[in-house]
């Protein structure tokens, strides 16, 4: 059963953030902008996360039981902070959404940053947005230390800043998408993702992925088997590291391909024995 959302104010003895005056001159001639984030123990993320955005008008936290050091950051930070319970990455995310309140929306993940060059792009695009109701930017990733531009994890387009209203997010547990209403534009400029710091965290997250679609596709009825999911397996390889160039990212694209065969085994693996309770 879903909890009541809790709001997590600011303490209002903390001097407050820059929020909103990160646009340089001219500042109250732009469109207001609402930045959203979902979160959860990103203590080692957020403050680098949110510094990138602060330029915002507004800043959106919806957290899902955080036990780290990542409400206090948000609340030193400025943003304003609801708690809820975990449905699903799409869900969460239409709730950061509902409560967003500028004519433009900016959607990051809590280990992704905004450089100064996307910034500025983006307060070009909604000045003259010329009948595009969303924008799609690359993302540049990083693994272990290295930012990937083979292995399929470049130009990674991504859709992130919308008008309000104009989009929304999928129902998905897991690798939900924007859906929008109109035309998208391109931006040139990238946003940084810093994905995993070290094997620890990418293993916890193929395990979280993993099961969270696996759970997906048996909603969808679909079916598994050992000999599919090692197929399957093979195949992510083989796509990652030969197809997509991931020879080219040195040592990181072989563990990239390697751990995107693993998540795509257990995937299937999970979805199998799913099917046989």
């Amino acid at each position: 059963m879903a909890i009541d959302p809790i709001k997590i104010m600011r303490d209002s003895t903390t001097p407050s953030p820059l929020v909103g005056e990160g646009w340089g001159e001219g500042v109250g001639d732009h469109p207001k902008v609402s930045v959203i984030i979902i979160t959860k123990n990103e203590a080692m993320n957020i403050r680098a996360c949110l510094e990138s955005v602060v330029w915002a008008d507004e800043i959106i936290v919806v957290d899902s039981g955080s036990t780290d050091d990542t409400l206090a950051i948000c609340k030193e930070l400025g943003a304003q902070v609801y708690a809820h319970d975990w449905p699903g990455f799409g869900p969460q995310k239409n709730r950061a959404l509902s409560y967003a309140k500028n004519e433009w929306v900016f959607s990051i993940d809590a280990d992704e940053c905004v450089t100064d060059e996307l910034r500025a792009e983006i307060e070009v695009a909604i000045k003259h947005a010329d009948g595009k109701v969303a924008f799609r930017m690359p993302r540049l990733s990083s693994f272990c230390g290295r930012y990937m531009r083979h292995s399929g994890w470049y130009p990674d387009y991504v859709i992130r800043l919308f008008q309000h209203g104009a989009a929304q997010f999928s129902d998905d547990l897991v690798h939900e998408q924007l859906v929008t209403k109109g035309s998208v534009g391109t931006l040139k400029n990238h946003l940084l993702h810093n994905t995993f710091h070290n094997l620890e965290q990418l293993l916890a997250k193929i395990n979280q992925y993993s099961t969270a679609g696996a759970q997906m596709l048996h909603q969808k009825n679909k079916t598994a088997s050992l000999r599919k999911a090692v197929a399957h397996a093979v195949w992510a390889f083989f796509r990652t590291y030969f197809l997509r160039a991931g020879f080219l990212d040195g040592r990181e694209g072989f563990m990239v391909a390697v751990s995107t065969a693993e998540g795509t085994y257990y995937r299937y693996v999970k979805l199998m024995l799913l099917n046989e309770r």
